[in-house]
């Protein structure tokens, strides 16, 4: 058997109403005083951290909000949100909201070590820094953040950076499906997508895959995959909605322990260059490079088809049940009211070859995990397909 190293949440509750009943609770497990929420404006607007406020001052700590986070989070965004936190001396970190207001929570847990920008860690071994007690609470089922220890920040170039360490793996992760019922269909759809994907990468991973993962993945894409056009009818369905979150989590759990590989190395440049939300990207691109994998994933595809889909791939070869698997993940796209055509984004062929040059150059190690050797005619290939 491989070596395997596998780190998740000490603490993951999935209730409905939790952020109400138990933030405080849990706060005080922690002896926190004073805590920052870190979200963003729309979570704002919608009162989700004013209920996250009430909890802990009824149980006796003190609260800041940082509601600044946008999409993508620059480190001058995130490097205010510390600012805050150090003012006011904070014990307790939580990050409410998407990937980008958790992703931004790691970072801020961080605080109590001597560093003054995000810039000055970025490049550095954080395995003997200290870090704050750090809650995570998504809102949407899709990124898994909670459950990961990796964070993504734009830095002032404009490039994506990544802090990766176990060290900001969220100690407690809370799934409150009632934060989730306010979506709406094109959201809940793309980051459904993005989870699915998170899934499928794990399991086929060529680097990093292991049994546990493998476990992981395959749960959390049968729970995904159950509801996912359930929740598109119906979005006030909560027992649907608690599925999908929880799906979203142990996805989350799966990739970081393996990783995710050509559909978010595909997906990475349409996000950065056009814009493109990254559920949807993925969403976009997903499809086309798993068709293309299937010279070395069609049994592994297939072994989760005949999770999510028994009954449809009863007898069915291995190449078969994997092309049936990949048909109705294009059906998704298809009801998800996404669009799914480059074209329809704004994007040209002349377009094209930048794209590619991307992916090969800035995100090999997305290309190293992939199941199958991509080039940069393959890449090329496959944006034209979707164009």
């Amino acid at each position: 058997m491989i070596g395997i190293e596998f780190y998740t949440n000490g603490h993951i509750i999935s209730e409905t109403d939790s952020m109400r009943q138990k933030l405080g609770a849990l706060a005080k497990q922690y002896c926190a005083t004073s805590a920052i929420i870190i979200t963003d404006a729309g979570i704002s607007q919608l009162g989700y951290d004013d209920i996250a406020q009430r909890s802990l001052q009824d149980a006796g700590v003190q609260v800041v909000i940082f509601n600044e986070v946008v999409a993508d989070p620059p480190i001058e965004v995130v490097n205010n949100a510390i600012e805050l936190a150090r003012a006011n001396q904070c014990d307790l970190v939580i990050g409410l909201g998407g990937g980008s207001s958790i992703d931004t929570a790691k970072i801020v847990a961080l605080y109590p070590n001597d560093f003054e920008s995000v810039d000055d860690i970025l490049d550095l071994d954080l395995s003997d820094f200290k870090k704050l007690p750090l809650f995570a609470i998504p809102t949407t089922a899709g990124t898994g953040a909670e459950a990961t220890f990796v964070s993504v920040i734009t830095a002032k170039d404009g490039s994506k950076k990544a802090i990766y360490t176990p060290k900001i793996l969220p100690d407690v992760a809370i799934l409150d499906a009632t934060l989730t019922l306010k979506l709406p269909q094109h959201i809940t759809a793309a980051t459904a997508l993005d989870a699915m994907v998170h899934c499928i990468e794990a399991y086929t991973s060529r680097t990093k895959k292991n049994p546990i993962s493998d476990a992981m993945a395959a749960k959390g894409l049968q729970m995904l995959w159950n509801n996912f056009e359930r929740v598109l009818e119906q979005g006030d369905d909560l027992e649907a909605r608690a599925e999908m979150l929880l799906g979203s989590t142990l996805a989350g759990i799966a990739f970081v322990n393996s990783s995710v590989a050509a559909v978010h190395g595909l997906s990475y440049p349409l996000s950065i260059n056009f814009h493109i939300p990254h559920g949807h990207a993925n969403a976009l691109v997903m499809c086309p490079v798993f068709t293309f994998n299937l010279p070395e994933a069609a049994s592994m595809y297939a072994e989760l088809a005949r999770v999510v889909m028994p009954t449809q791939i009863s007898n069915m070869t291995d190449l078969v049940a994997a092309e049936r698997f990949i048909e109705q993940l294009k059906k998704f796209l298809e009801v998800s009211g996404l669009k799914y055509r480059l074209s329809e984004l704004e994007i040209k062929e002349q377009d094209i070859p930048d794209l590619a040059d991307i992916v090969i150059n800035t995100y090999a190690r997305l290309i190293a995990t992939n199941p199958r050797d991509m080039t940069l005619g393959d890449v090329t290939a496959i944006y034209k397909e979707i164009l």
